[in-house]
């Protein structure tokens, strides 16, 4: 989808938005009841927070699974009537899609620590951790089991960044998008997109954060051309 700039974007964070079950959190149904109110409105496009299963860590942004959907919100089928109905009311959706980092729930990660050594390089392992520290505090690495290994969680601990270095990895969340454009998805908002050019030697800081070795890299630029063609290019 070619985004047209004047389109009216609507933001929902779906445990908010409305309950249809009574148990005190939004839903997908709950949103597609709101279609006739948002089309209203004038919207084009909805912006959907994260809704994929995660141990809520940091309220979504933790995904376990991303080719799902948190029961917490309803299901896949409760989605896909979410996106044909949102058509009927001339409204898309876009997800809020996060790829730099997975949550330490993810079967790629419990791969990984069970010793799968295709896996863990799927994520970023060093055997001396730099200084850096987490955007939500304290060290931005952890024990990656009893290996004697440390893994980088830019964000909380149980969020451990992806190795984009590793065309495997490219590849299986190049397949996430499509997954959900098969979905009749026709917009992505990539959170913290611009960090997943880490450098490939990381070192100390004297900032103590970083923030050069991996934020706004060239590569990353590299990274979403290949996103671009594989995808909705």
């Amino acid at each position: 989808m070619v985004f047209d700039k004047k389109k009216v974007v609507y933001q929902i964070y779906p445990k908010s938005y409305k309950d249809t079950t009574g148990n005190g959190v939004g839903d997908l149904r709950g949103i597609i009841s709101k279609l006739p109110y948002l089309e209203e409105l004038g919207v084009d496009v909805i912006w959907l927070n994260p809704f994929y299963p995660s141990p809520q860590r940091d309220n979504g942004y933790d995904i376990s699974d991303y080719t799902a959907v948190n029961p917490l919100f309803g299901s896949m089928a409760d989605f896909e009537d979410l996106v044909q109905k949102g058509k009927a009311h001339g409204i898309d959706i876009m997800l809020d899609m996060v790829l730099n980092h997975c949550s330490t729930d993810h079967e790629w990660f419990q791969k990984a620590l069970a010793g799968d050594r295709y896996y863990q390089d799927f994520f970023i392992l060093r055997d001396q951790p730099t200084n850096w520290a987490s955007k939500f505090g304290g060290n931005a690495w952890a024990p990656f089991g009893d290996t004697g290994k440390y893994y980088l969680h830019l964000f909380d601990v149980t969020q451990a960044d992806l190795n984009w270095r590793n065309p495997h990895v490219r590849k299986e969340l190049f397949k996430v998008v499509n997954f959900w454009r098969d979905k009749g998805v026709t917009c992505f908002r990539f959170d913290v997109i611009n960090l997943i050019g880490k450098d490939e030697v990381l070192k100390d800081n004297d900032q103590f954060d970083g923030k050069p070795e991996y934020t706004d890299r060239p590569i990353a630029h590299d990274y979403l051309k290949m996103l671009n063609q594989a995808t909705f290019g």
